[in-house]
């Protein structure tokens, strides 16, 4: 691990020295040339592309995998990942499900007319589920059974393919249980912009979801306006808060847990003294030197004053996930404004969440949560509003209409009331 103590200060400034400093570990991704090669190859671009940085040693076949694959790759996996599996499946479905709100509601306002709000499905949606260093079979589960809860009809699965061709057993088995409806083996920022845009093989969808790396995410900033997209989720980070009496070896494992991720997961530990942190470090370094899973991350290090302090800096750094795993920070959880996912409590840890406890784990990342939220069922449904206005309710409103578009400069719309309202007049004549 990369070590730093920072100095207490003002949350705000502090959460910004601590980005800066994280994003010197970052790097500048130009997905232009990507983009530019999919628009005129298509699918042979894609091929091109997942062989090169993806399917090294032997090109898959063809882009789509024929659902029969992942039905034998569920039949031949372990049974206790096939269980493990379940269990994600219906939780996260049960907390999904929970979210939506089918309901329509009516409104008859005070001029009499109608409007009638409510929430329909997207069309379709493709989820991203990463591969390269891990497999990920439950970003599957998060994005495809999240999606499928919304009403979504087309769910597609992308995934890039290991240097053999294939993409990872687990994650097919994981797709044939959440009932996916095509597979196409590529990832990169070349697999978001042939779910936005298509390709011959690829039909475009309407939203896009799921975590991925650097090139991913500015894929999905890129064609963001063409479809929808869920938030920037990547790289993962952490943020921890503890005090005096809470058991470091759990936070260690924690903070190194999230560092298998990769190395540009950001880290964060926030304690009550220097004390404690500098023995937090040792357990870390301790755990990192002994799993070879865990990254080369940078992990920062602040003594807070208080526990409300330490909930301000979360504020502030808006991490995408929280543990506060003593009673005091605990306490303040519902206070917390911007953070991803907050995890209270000694006993939950981040990797529950990741897995099975049911929440999702496609967050939003590099304090994308001032402004966005975990993915949910609301990424795969819109709004929708009806208005009906009957002869009584056109003419009340004709005359404040045309005064607001008169002010606007756009007198037609007053037109198009006022021979509403002259209708109205001559059929009481």
């Amino acid at each position: 691990m990369i070590i730093r103590r920072f100095t207490w200060a003002e949350p705000a400034e502090l959460a910004a020295g601590l980005r800066q400093w994280f994003g010197e570990a970052g790097r500048e991704v130009d997905v232009g040339p990507i983009e530019a090669e999919v628009a005129a190859g298509g699918d042979a671009a894609l091929m091109r592309l997942t062989a090169r940085f993806d399917a090294t040693e032997a090109a898959p076949p063809e882009l789509r995998v024929d659902l029969s694959q992942a039905e034998s790759s569920l039949e031949a996996a372990d049974d206790d990942v096939v269980a493990a599996l379940r269990i994600a499946i219906e939780n996260v479905r049960s907390v999904a499900r929970a979210q939506v709100d089918d309901a329509e509601t009516v409104l008859e306002l005070a001029q009499g007319q109608v409007v009638t709000t409510g929430q329909v499905p997207v069309g379709s949606a493709g989820i991203y589920a990463p591969g390269g260093r891990a497999a990920y079979p439950s970003s599957v589960v998060m994005g495809c059974v999240t999606a499928r809860a919304a009403g979504v009809e087309r769910v597609v699965l992308v995934s890039p393919p290991g240097p053999d061709g294939r993409i990872d057993p687990t994650t097919l088995a994981a797709a044939a249980l959440c009932e996916v409806d095509e597979i196409y083996a590529v990832g990169g920022a070349q697999a978001v912009f042939a779910l936005a845009r298509g390709t011959e093989s690829i039909e475009p969808v309407d939203v896009i979801a799921g975590p991925g790396n650097d090139w991913v995410q500015e894929a999905k900033r890129r064609v963001f306006g063409e479809v929808g997209i869920d938030s920037p989720a990547g790289p993962s980070d952490l943020m921890v808060v503890i005090d005096a009496e809470t058991e470091l070896g759990l936070v260690a494992l924690d903070l190194c847990a999230q560092s298998e991720h990769g190395s540009e997961s950001p880290l964060v530990a926030v304690g009550p003294d220097r004390a404690s942190l500098d023995r937090l470090a040792a357990e870390v370094e301790s755990v990192a030197g002994r799993e070879p899973t865990v990254n080369q991350c940078r992990l920062a290090l602040v003594a807070a004053p208080g526990a409300e302090a330490a909930v301000e800096l979360a504020n502030a750094f808006a991490p995408e996930h929280l543990q506060l795993m003593d009673p005091g920070s605990a306490a303040l959880a519902a206070t917390v404004r911007t953070a991803g996912c907050v995890f209270t409590g000694a006993e939950s840890g981040t990797a529950y969440g990741d897995y099975l406890a049911g929440s999702n784990h496609v967050l939003p990342t590099g304090g994308a949560g001032r402004i966005f939220g975990p993915l949910s069922p609301a990424t795969f449904r819109r709004n929708t509003a009806r208005v009906s206005l009957g002869v009584q309710a056109a003419a009340s409103l004709a005359g404040p209409l045309e005064a607001l578009a008169r002010a606007e400069g756009l007198p037609v719309h007053g037109l198009s009331a006022r021979a509403r309202a002259e209708r109205s007049e001559e059929d009481d004549g």
